[in-house]
């Protein structure tokens, strides 16, 4: 089995302060809890390599306006699961009879995930300075499980693809990024993203992305 891959039951520590999301604690050591790749960079994770976006509290990710009921919006954030986004979670006060002219459906949101509670029940808020709705720019959808290599260690390659695509991005932790600037670098970040997505299992990709920036053919500005 590569050394890289976890199937659940794997031990991969004995120090429980390392276990982190996709792993369990049992008598003193960490297990596998998922099938996926092992990350080690900070804490021990283990990434799945399909399945859909479950949410977490304090999770950030980009939703799709999909109703409106009385005092809630009905959000998809692409997982099993609808979210509600209470009027009260709006970042300015509103009547319930006025939702529909702040967000209507088919609005792009920012969002942050407030709460899920055991019946996966899950809350949204927009009141902070992250969150806001997406009036411009275009947003793609990737496997969530492939964000943390389109974030790249520390940032790395998000840093890349903003600096030398001169497009602004945001990455939701739901698989949905949101991309802004000239059409052409758009297109250009797209393919890029793309790409990262189906590369993501191996190594040396962010030199590889670097590559496939630098072989753009110039455009004019």
């Amino acid at each position: 089995m590569n050394k890289n891959l976890a199937i659940p039951g794997d031990l991969l520590s004995s120090d429980v302060k390392q276990a982190g999301e996709g792993t369990y604690v049992k008598d003193g050591h960490v297990f596998a809890a998922i099938f996926g790749f092992v990350n080690k960079k900070d804490r021990i994770q283990v990434i799945p390599l399909t399945g859909k976006y479950m949410p977490h509290s304090g999770d950030i990710v980009i939703g799709k306006i999909v109703d409106i009921r009385f005092s809630n919006w009905l959000v998809n954030i692409s997982s099993p699961y609808k979210a509600l986004l209470h009027v009260s979670e709006y970042p300015e006060r509103i009547d319930a009879d006025q939702m529909s002219q702040y967000l209507g459906i088919g609005d792009l949101v920012v969002v942050g995930v407030k709460d899920v509670d055991v019946t996966m029940k899950v809350e949204l808020t927009m009141v902070g300075e992250s969150f806001r709705k997406l009036d411009s720019g275009r947003v793609i959808e990737i496997s969530h499980a492939k964000i943390p290599r389109v974030i790249g260690r520390k940032g790395s390659m998000i840093s890349l693809l903003k600096s030398k695509l001169n497009c602004d991005i945001f990455v939701g932790q739901n698989g949905r990024i949101w991309i802004e600037g000239r059409e052409e670098d758009v297109d250009y970040t797209i393919k890029a993203l793309l790409k990262i997505e189906c590369e993501s299992h191996t190594s040396g990709l962010t030199d590889r992305i670097n590559e496939f920036i630098s072989d753009r053919e110039p455009t004019t500005k």
